[in-house]
């Protein structure tokens, strides 16, 4: 499908509305790769879905995919061998667990949702996973004590010794001996040492390493030789207590670089879902309705509305390949013929991209395997007017391409040039069209062409 058409009927101000109701970049990717089918059986599941999915939000509004994580990147890393750390971990938890809601959801949902229910069962069973997890990372997203025996012998330790020094420390500073050394009476660390602040001028009363001093340079944070051997007993506990931890890390990430395919499956699924549920949502905010297709090149609008206009809206009645196969809109300037050409073309690339549309249910359209359109822009904030050569290298291309299952949708066709000639050009534009058996919705301001429709 011509990308000229699609950009000029603004579909793309459509798709950024979808992807900002989407919760996740998953969705937002889909959403990014979507374009319109021109499969009427790929149409109609797409249709069926975000269908569904609308029932959905309207039986169950507190539906939620919350928790999904983009997590393909730490997959790609486990398989080759990365350790990943507690934070990424419970990234891959929070999806693992968003995939189990999700499943036990559709397990016991008593609505009938075939196509929804279909793609659950690609969200695949993996307790193991979180299990594994949950094991051994906590909430706060940190190993947690009892992830394994050593690990908490190790953490118990630790804090046994942190205690022997904090004692050991505390005791100098009750001291008498050294009130008057010490800059202030607290217990602070420099590195992983445990250290007094000490007044410079009684550096020698305070026997011990010097880690730092003030940017004053008045106090020096002394490690006493009181707890140098403490400080070091601790320092190797810690050595121990880490390369525990990146054991215990090591071995959750192998397992789950065990499970990359089945939580790749279901991280696509979810991803599915994500993106269904935006459509859902989005057909909500434009109080908009699944339209229904037909094989016969036959489309009928009922009270359609632009999507991008905003207020009060006219709505469209608009019928187009049943009695005749070729409609032209006349009336006066910012009558609105330009809007009406616009939301033809978009209401069709919506649909065919799976997306319910701003009419009314009763509204029938047909598959076109191309959208041609032609529009001046001067209606348009983002775009100038075309030239009238511009105009012209389109209506080649169009008359080239165009076919029986094309529409075809012209502004102002043969304006910018000499209003003979240019009615002349339009009508044989619009013939030439209108034998290679394409569905055209063209304006004018000509009478001539006004004539040539009535005639044709």
């Amino acid at each position: 499908m011509p990308y000229f058409s699609i950009e000029k009927l603004e579909l793309p101000k459509i798709l950024a509305r979808l992807e900002d109701m989407c919760a996740s970049s998953l969705g937002r990717e889909l959403v990014k790769e979507l374009v319109p089918s021109t499969d009427l059986e790929e149409i109609q599941i797409w249709q069926q879905e975000t269908g569904e999915a609308t029932d959905l939000l309207r039986l169950h509004p507190t539906f939620s995919l919350g928790g999904v994580r983009d997590i393909r990147g730490h997959l790609w890393r486990v398989t080759r061998g990365a350790v990943l750390q507690p934070n990424e971990l419970i990234e891959v938890l929070d999806t693992v667990q968003a995939g189990r809601r999700l499943r036990n959801f559709f397990a016991k949902v008593k609505e009938d949702y075939p196509r929804l229910k279909e793609l659950s069962k690609q969200l695949l069973d993996l307790t193991e996973v979180e299990q594994a997890i949950t094991g051994i990372i906590g909430e706060d997203a940190k190993v947690k004590d009892d992830a394994s025996p050593t690990l908490f012998r190790l953490r118990r330790k630790i804090h046994e010794v942190q205690d022997r020094i904090k004692s050991k420390l505390e005791s100098i500073i009750r001291s008498g001996e050294y009130q008057k050394v010490l800059q202030e009476t607290l217990i602070t660390m420099r590195g992983d040492r445990y250290v007094l602040p000490v007044k410079q001028e009684y550096r020698s009363k305070m026997p011990g390493l010097v880690h730092d001093q003030s940017a004053s340079g008045a106090t020096l944070f002394i490690e006493p030789m009181a707890i140098v051997d403490l400080n070091n007993e601790l320092r190797k506990v810690q050595l121990e207590e880490q390369k525990e931890v990146e054991a215990l890390l090591a071995a959750l990430s192998a397992k789950i670089s065990s499970y990359e395919q089945e939580l790749q499956t279901t991280l696509e699924a979810l991803g599915r879902f994500d993106f269904l549920v935006a459509k859902a949502r989005l057909s909500g905010v434009m109080t908009a309705s699944r339209p229904s297709f037909n094989t016969k090149a036959y489309l009928r609008i009922v009270k359609g509305r632009h999507p991008l206009i905003s207020g009060k809206v006219v709505p469209l009645d608009l019928e187009l390949g049943k009695d005749f196969q070729t409609l032209i809109i006349t009336g006066p300037n910012t009558g609105g013929k330009t809007v009406a050409l616009k939301t033809c073309g978009l209401l069709c690339l919506m649909a065919q991209c799976g997306l319910h549309i701003p009419a009314e249910p009763e509204t029938e359209l047909c598959v076109f395997d191309k959208i041609f359109a032609d529009i001046g822009d001067e209606q348009s904030i983002e775009q100038s007017l075309s030239t009238f050569s511009s105009h012209m290298k389109n209506l080649v291309f169009i008359v080239k391409e165009a076919g029986p299952s094309s529409l075809v949708l012209l502004d102002e066709l043969g304006a910018g040039t000499d209003p003979t000639e240019g009615a002349a050009l339009a009508m044989a534009i619009l013939n030439t069209l209108h034998s290679a058996g394409a569905r055209i919705v063209a304006t004018t301001h000509y009478s001539e062409l006004k004539a040539f429709a009535y005639n044709t």
